[in-house]
């Protein structure tokens, strides 16, 4: 009889963990977005000055072959 109340009482939790989970793999995602979105366009900005300075700094043949 003992046996029988502390199967019902006992709670199986593993269910509970994958909820969890799931929304700390949501948020991470969410915040990965975020930061694209908000510092997308200056890393754009960025490689797009840099790769100017590369492809105008190259002589010779090369100049035309570096295409960015």
């Amino acid at each position: 009889m003992l046996q029988h109340i502390q199967n019902l009482v006992r709670r199986d939790e593993d269910g509970a963990s994958a909820v969890e989970y799931g929304l700390l793999v949501a948020g991470i995602a969410a915040l990965i977005v975020a930061i694209v979105f908000i510092f997308g366009g200056v890393i754009k900005d960025t490689f797009s000055k840099t790769c100017g300075k590369v492809s105008s700094g190259v002589s010779g043949t090369y100049n035309s072959a570096a295409t960015c």
